[in-house]
């Protein structure tokens, strides 16, 4: 017999590290935590989206929107403003769409409120 390995246990266990109380859970599968929707994938992979993301990147220069850093390849990724999900009559619109970098994007991914996304082509 021996004593659990969790500090400050005292409880007596014969095999093992730990005792019932301190016992880990088999592993849980991880939660798909990509910010990325899978199911736009198709959209993705279309024509239309290939020739909109190319038009967005000379748009901006290869610039990033938020911090100006120069992106390219897989490092320049372009932003819904309004997601997919929310509206998908705006996804090829060039006024929702932003060029950021990696960084940039999991920021605006994450904002809570999104703002006035149109504010200024209505003034």
């Amino acid at each position: 017999m021996k004593y659990c390995d969790f500090n400050g246990c005292t409880n007596k266990i014969e095999r093992g590290a730990y005792c019932e109380d301190h016992k880990r859970d088999k592993a849980k599968p991880k939660a798909n935590k990509n910010i990325y929707h899978n199911t736009n994938k198709k959209f993705y992979n279309s024509d239309a989206w290939k020739s909109m993301r190319s038009f967005i990147y000379e748009r901006e220069k290869g610039c990033c929107q938020r911090c100006k850093k120069f992106v390219f390849g897989k490092q320049a990724q372009v932003h819904h403003v309004v997601p997919i999900k929310k509206n998908p009559l705006l996804k090829l619109e060039p006024s929702n769409l932003k060029l950021l970098c990696p960084k940039c994007h999991s920021i605006e991914e994450n904002l809570d409120e999104q703002g006035n996304v149109f504010a200024n082509y209505f003034n």
